[in-house]
């Protein structure tokens, strides 16, 4: 029989609040106090696992181990979720329904995807030479709403450019704020639905005809394992669940402006001989920046990991910050520093997929991690080289730090820029 201890136990009854007085912090710094990549708690009123580390997303990333369903809190499913979307799904139904968005992400596609970032930072570059300043993460979140809505095959009216990306931004802005945000959020959430199932209705009406190849006209004809086109709602979902991440690359589009800031002499080495370097620089930010601080998952069984006996039907929950500041994975780990990732482009998959956790791990095809990632980096891509290449600005002093309580986090300023001039 195989030998097992018990999980370090934080007091309470209910410790939601403490997740939310210490956001990215709260797991961290319970696995510092307890030395150990397990502990249990209760949030939400249920005892939940919390883990964190490279051993740890591989326990996470198991199939046969977890389930997706029925782990997202009701509060993440009113607002960034959705309900009855692709991330609450497991087994051949998750399969099958991933088969949608991995079916977007060919080569071709991902650069259709960075030739339309870089046509609207141009349009809104336009606009920023005739204003006094901006700010970069508000701008970066209209660039984007454009860009994926045309990339989507989405119509987007210059009209309603702002309604639609405050709608998209309300939601992944509000999932664990406490007043007015959150409110927003479940009305941008609804808003959102209800405007992408007119746009399906419409498809299948044979009224709006989007090209093939775009997730419109996809998920608008896509059938699930019953032979059974998706409901309207249920397709509204997945389209948004299309549109939404797009727009929260805006998040690490503000830390790329911020970080060309605070380390100026990177600037040369995105322009010498390494070619490499760039992709370097831009998995470092998403290192090394706070964007969603965890994830959660369902025991399927009862199993045995690490010598901890873990209960079926158990909310299990990933320290995404945590693992991604792990000094056992990371040397100085509060070092920016993308030369870390040197030899990362010649490292065996399991490397990239268990250490870098920005948004997820495991496999794209079978398992739960974001299909996006690979649109996130190359949008991240063409933005650093049109802050180094394409404008110049100035940066004003600022307060450019940013909170490691509110979720998700940017700069407090938003990356204010002023001056700006083209030169590309």
């Amino acid at each position: 029989m195989q030998k097992t201890r018990s999980f370090p136990k934080e007091a309470g009854l209910e410790n939601g609040l403490k997740v939310l007085r210490e956001g990215y912090m709260y797991a961290p710094n319970r696995h510092k106090i307890y030395k150990a990549d397990a502990f249990e708690t209760h949030l939400l009123g249920e005892k939940a696992v919390v883990i964190g580390g490279e051993e740890a997303a591989k326990l996470f990333y198991d199939e046969d181990k977890f389930k997706r369903e029925g782990a997202a809190p009701e509060p993440a499913k009113a607002t960034l979720l959705g309900k009855g979307g692709v991330q609450g799904l497991d087994d051949e139904a998750h399969r099958h329904r991933k088969a949608f968005f991995m079916g977007l992400m060919s080569k071709e596609r991902i650069e259709v995807w960075a030739k339309l970032v870089e046509k609207y930072l141009l349009k809104e570059t336009k606009e920023w030479i005739k204003k006094d300043s901006i700010v970069f993460y508000e701008e970066s979140q209209k660039i984007l709403t454009q860009a994926v809505c045309e990339w989507a095959g989405v119509p987007l009216p210059e009209k309603d450019v702002e309604k639609r990306t405050k709608q998209l931004v309300s939601m992944f802005e509000s999932p664990m704020a406490v007043s007015t945000r959150h409110i927003e959020g479940r009305i941008g959430r609804k808003q959102g639905e209800a405007w992408n199932k007119e746009l399906i209705q419409q498809v299948r009406a044979g009224v709006l005809h989007p090209k093939e190849e775009t997730a419109l006209y996809q998920i608008s004809w896509f059938k699930d394992l019953d032979g059974e086109l998706l409901d309207l709602k249920t397709a509204a979902v997945e389209l948004l669940n299309v549109l939404r991440p797009s727009v929260a690359v805006a998040i690490y589009f503000a830390f790329t402006a911020l970080s060309l800031y605070q380390f100026p002499e990177i600037k040369d080495k995105l322009n010498g001989d390494n070619p490499y370097y760039l992709h370097m620089f831009i998995q470092e930010i998403r290192r090394y920046y706070p964007f969603f601080p965890f994830n959660g998952a369902i025991t399927r069984k009862d199993f045995v990991w690490d010598g901890y006996q873990f209960e079926k039907d158990t909310l299990v929950i990933l320290d995404f910050y945590g693992t991604n500041h792990d000094p056992r994975i990371w040397d100085n780990p509060e070092e920016f520093n993308p030369e870390r990732f040197k030899d990362w482009h010649t490292s065996p998959t399991d490397q990239v997929q268990m250490k870098l956790v920005a948004q997820g791990g495991g496999d794209y095809n079978t398992g739960h991690r974001c299909p996006g990632e690979w649109n996130t980096v190359r949008a991240m891509e063409i933005v650093t080289d049109y802050l180094i290449n394409k404008i110049s600005y100035e940066v004003p002093e600022q307060d450019v730090g940013y909170s490691m309580v509110k979720v998700p986090t940017i700069p407090n300023s938003g990356m204010k820029l002023e001056n700006i001039d083209y030169i590309g």
